[in-house]
């Protein structure tokens, strides 16, 4: 019973610790938005998703909003959303483009979004109408920069 009671009260321990990490990994071949979005580029097509700070600061994951299959989207402006425990946030586009796929097992599975965000729990895939856009998005060095400038503001 007792190394039942410490097994767990490691378990929280260890849960405690990998929460309050001093910094999100950033991957370094993305790009990123300030308003927390990654993008992966393959030609004119995008992979988008949201970043590890911003999963680890909207906590569990519940819901994921995905648009329709053939929507336009444009940089900036809102495709989705992602509802936690905590909040509902809006998910912007970094890129224009159409969307032409979505992460449909993002449907059953929201949690993906917090445990891969960067690889299972990306969201949509746009075929890009504008490839230069991505210029005015940050490398994985600025972003990183951004999130801990923005980390000290709180």
């Amino acid at each position: 019973m007792a190394s039942k009671l410490w097994a767990s009260r490691a378990a929280s321990y260890l849960k405690i610790s990998a929460f309050h990490r001093g910094f999100s990994s950033v991957l370094k071949d993305l790009k990123y938005a300030d308003s927390h979005e990654w993008v992966k580029l393959n030609g004119t097509s995008a992979t988008i998703g949201i970043t590890d700070h911003a999963q680890d600061h909207l906590g569990d994951v519940v819901f994921v909003e995905l648009p329709e299959v053939g929507t336009s989207v444009t940089q900036g402006n809102s495709f989705g959303a992602v509802e936690s425990v905590k909040a509902t946030s809006d998910v912007n586009s970094p890129v224009s483009g159409k969307v032409v796929e979505i992460n449909v097992e993002l449907n059953s599975s929201p949690g993906l979004v917090n445990a891969s965000p960067y690889d299972n729990g990306w969201i949509i895939k746009v075929e890009m109408s504008n490839g230069s856009e991505v210029n005015s998005l940050m490398d994985s060095e600025q972003y990183s920069k951004f999130c801990e400038e923005e980390n000290s503001k709180h």
